[in-house]
Parts: C-alpha cells; structure tokens; sequence
C-alpha cells in the first residue's frame, strides 16, 4: 500500500468514526470498507496500472466522507475533504481531479463513461450480490427513517427494491456482470418472494379482522370455553383433596389395626378403648365422605331420536350417550351443528350441570375436612383425658391405696 492510500485511510477511519452522526446505520464505515474491498476486487481484473488503482481507491475512501458535513450533496462535500486533505499531502492537482470526478460518479443517477467510473459504481453497489442484502437494505431503511429523509413501510420498502433491481440498477463491469450478476438475480427471486409472503399475511390478517367483525360470538365461545376449563379444573382439584384424605385416614386406620387395638385384648389397656373407637370411627367417617365425593354418577347413557329433535338431550357429556350406536350418535351430532342455539344450549347445560356436581363434591368435602378435624381433636383429648385418670399411673396409685387399707 502506498504511502498516501495509508495517510487516507487513517484519515477517513478517525473522521467517519467520531464525527459521523450515529442515525447513519447504512453509509458508514463499515460501508466504505466494503466498497473498498469491492474497488481492489474489480481492479485487479482489469488492466489498470498501479497508479490508476490508487487514484481510484482514493476515491472510494473519500466517497461518502460527506455525510459527515449533510446528507445532502454529500458527494460535492467528500469531495471538498478529500481535496483539501490531498493538497496538504501535497498529491498532484491532476490526480486530486481524477479523485473527485470519481467521487462524483457514485451520485444516484449518474452514468460512467470510464473504466474507473464504471468500477466504482459497482463497487458502491455490490451489496445487491452479498447474501446478506435484505438485512444490510433494513439499515438504510432505518437510516432513513433516523434522519427524517423518507419513513417507508416494510412493504413500500420492498416494492422499490424490486424496482430497483429490476429498472434502475445495473452492473458496468465485466467482472461484476460476470460475478455479481447471478447473486443479484438471486436476492432479486428474494424480494419477490418477500413481497408474495407480505401478501400472505396482509391478506390473513384482513380475514382474520373480518371474522372478528362478523363474528359476535367469538366472545361467547370464549365465555364458554374458559368457564368449562375452570369447571374441569376445580373438579380435579376437588378429586385430588378427596385422595389426599383417603390416603391419610387409610394410614391412620392401618396404623390403628396394628398397633393400637391389638392391645386392647389385655385388661390393663381398657382405658384406651373409647379414645380407639372415637380415633377409628371418625376416621372410617372421614373416608367415606372422601369416597363420596370422588364416587361417579352414573346416567342412563342413551337419548332418543325425539329428545335431540324436541332440543332436550346433552350431546356434549358422555354420560348421556355411552349406550347409542356410533351411527345414532354422528346423526345426533349432525343435528346439534345445525342449529347454533342448540349448541349453546348443550354447553350451558354441561355447565350447569358441572357446577352442580361441582357443588355436591365440595360440600361433601367441606364435611369430610371438618369431621376429620373435629376427630382429630376428640381423639387427642380422649386419650389425654385416659391416660390421665385411667392410665398405668393411676391404676397403680389405687394398688397401693388398696394394700395400704388392708
């Protein structure tokens, strides 16, 4: 690298990273590296001497050193830069020419008419070949958007990419058309899929808010739906607080049976036995009060043709059709979906009719926790009231007493 490519370099590196404005997210730095990347690529391809390649990568330095100044006519702005830091490197006139002609041929219409101008061009435009294209062209949405030039839509956006690709851009170089092209073409067949996939969504989306528009009972069907689920999951609640108790007082009468009563069988032990049979009997309560309240009902499991057409029976619990033929039955169901009336009607009945199961179940267990507790306590104070009087100790305080009177 010369010696000059290597002062410029420094030069636009420390410019553009501390008095480029951070809203430009797409023609910064990283852009100018790219495009002078893409300036050596072409060049070494084509016959240009040494001196002509660094006149040109000059200029691909110094091309949008301009936005520092305004985004506007920033071509006009690098190239009083990179005039006025050339003259102080003391670079020949003619060459600094050559540099700002060359800056002037990245303007957005303009048309090369030389080689290097033609290389340049391509080289600012090589992100339309980079696989990295439709993110690398959201920056320069956004920068846009962050400097209060134009606020497209994604969908505005991809339009004139399209249009872009297809009307207004084209590669100079044989090397670009060569190279390039194809991957071009291929971020091209992107956009367009990009803007039939917007289409898509666009159109679902409309549909969607034309089925919430026309459809009043969207609400109701979620009305229903949330109250079912809470319904089934307070009744597994409810189950899982009945098999709790079960277990408990399972444990409670087996631990009974094994230790307790069998010392009932020798007469010193009297005193225990009416604290055991309150212990057991409120237990023996507690769990069939349990399995009343997790016990099924079991229905009749068949309706008639006539009850579904009167409007009467509920599809909807199987309880009510366990019993008919799976043809009686898809009839039965063809019917309901007829009439949404009917439909509503069996969700409400199945609602109701949770909630009154639901009511049975929760008093019964309300009952069951309350004889358990309530056992509990009578039993506690039932064997402290034994042991107290009628226990080991006192019984042998009245032997005493005995042999002591005789």
């Amino acid at each position: 690298m010369s010696d000059i490519l290597q002062k410029s370099q420094n030069h636009v590196i420390e410019l553009l990273s501390k008095e480029l404005s951070p809203n430009y997210l797409y023609h910064n730095l990283r852009h100018t590296q790219r495009v002078v990347k893409s300036t050596k690529e072409i060049s070494k391809e084509c016959a240009l001497s040494e001196k002509e390649i660094e006149v040109l990568l000059l200029a691909a330095w110094f091309h949008d050193t301009g936005y520092t100044v305004a985004s506007k006519d920033h071509e006009q702005n690098s190239c009083i830069i990179a005039t006025k830091f050339l003259e102080g490197q003391g670079y020949d006139p003619k060459l600094i020419s050559k540099v700002n002609k060359y800056i002037m041929a990245t303007e957005k219409d303009a048309v090369p008419d030389v080689l290097e101008e033609k290389i340049i061009r391509d080289a600012d435009a090589s992100h339309f070949a980079q696989t990295s294209y439709l993110e690398t062209s959201e920056f320069l949405r956004e920068e846009l958007k962050l400097l209060n030039i134009a606020d497209y839509s994604y969908k505005d956006w991809v339009d004139i990419n399209i249009k872009m690709f297809g009307n207004r851009h084209r590669f100079y170089t044989d090397y670009a058309k060569e190279h390039w092209q194809g991957k071009k073409d291929k971020n091209l067949r992107k956009l367009v899929k990009e803007k039939k996939s917007i289409k898509n969504i666009a159109k679902k989306e409309s549909l969607k808010a034309k089925y919430k528009g026309e459809s009043p009972d969207r609400g109701i069907q979620t009305l229903f739906r949330v109250t079912l689920k809470n319904h089934i999951t307070l009744s597994d609640i409810a189950d899982t607080k009945a098999n709790i108790l079960l277990s408990v007082n399972a444990i409670i009468i087996s631990l009974a049976l094994s230790n307790l009563i069998p010392k009932l069988d020798n007469p010193s032990n009297d005193y225990l036995i009416y604290p055991t049979v309150i212990f057991v009997l409120f237990s023996v309560i507690s769990m069939i009060l349990a399995v009343l309240a997790t016990r099924p009902n079991v229905t009749s499991g068949e309706f008639t043709k006539d009850d579904v057409a009167k409007r009467k029976g509920n599809l909807l619990f199987f309880g009510n059709f366990h019993k008919m033929s799976l043809t009686d039955y898809e009839w039965a169901i063809n019917e309901l979906v007829k009439d949404k009336e009917y439909i509503y009607s069996s969700l409400t009945k199945d609602l109701y009719f949770l909630g009154v199961v639901l009511n049975k179940k929760y008093l019964l267990l309300r009952w069951t926790y309350t004889i358990f507790m309530i056992g509990m306590i009578l039993s506690v104070i039932a064997f402290a009231i034994s042991f107290k009087f009628f226990g080991p100790e006192r019984q042998i305080q009245e032997l005493i007493s005995q042999v002591l009177f005789f």
